[in-house]
């Protein structure tokens, strides 16, 4: 974890927020802290919002069970009341480790069938603020589906990126090279292009 801040510190990006994930048990045993984020220009969200020139952020590390010893993770029955509780309705971006349930979330189960392996109690609250941006990782491609990319849905104005760079069984090679979106703000709104890179 310590090497991933030097990394993305030195990235030339003039904000950045940071979001952890199911594998940074570091950062659930406060060995890594916010304080260590903040240190680097670094801003780290756990289940709080911050409003950078003008544009409310929303992020979370929490993800759905699904097997002991990750870190961050809830029952999925208590994730209903959770997300509701503490996303604001005036959030312009969603930033979670876990994708909302049917969006770039396709996986292989136990008995090797696909399924929707994202969150319906995120996907409830999102169709109900309809952010600008919903931004997540986690879930990566298989060999069964690409989930890597950007895509919108019927009836509502978001964007939803899914971040992830591997192919689950293939972690030495990046299969995608994540999404760049270009956010501006105006007395109009927020504006979105996505200029995703292509693939080495």
């Amino acid at each position: 974890m310590r090497n991933f801040i030097d990394w993305f510190s030195s990235l030339p990006i003039k904000h950045k927020v940071f979001v952890a994930g199911n594998h940074d048990t570091s950062i659930e045993k406060g060995l890594v802290t916010k304080e260590v984020f903040d240190g680097e220009c670094i801003h780290y969200l756990e289940n709080d919002h911050v409003t950078i020139e003008g544009i409310k952020i929303f992020g979370s590390p929490l993800t759905p069970d699904f097997g002991n010893g990750w870190a961050f993770n809830k029952a999925r029955h208590k994730l209903d009341r959770i997300w509701s509780n503490i996303i604001d309705t005036d959030s312009d971006i969603i930033v979670t480790h876990e994708p909302p349930r049917g969006i770039l979330d396709l996986g292989i189960d136990r008995n090797h069938k696909i399924e929707f392996c994202g969150c319906k109690s995120l996907w409830n609250v999102v169709k109900s603020i309809n952010p600008s941006l919903v931004l997540f990782g986690h879930i990566h491609n298989c060999d069964s589906a690409i989930n890597a990319g950007t895509r919108t849905v019927f009836g509502l104005s978001t964007i939803f990126s899914n971040g992830s760079v591997v192919t689950d069984g293939k972690f030495g090679k990046l299969s995608s090279n994540g999404n760049i979106l270009v956010i501006k703000k105006s007395d109009k709104g927020i504006s979105i292009s996505i200029n995703n890179p292509q693939k080495n």
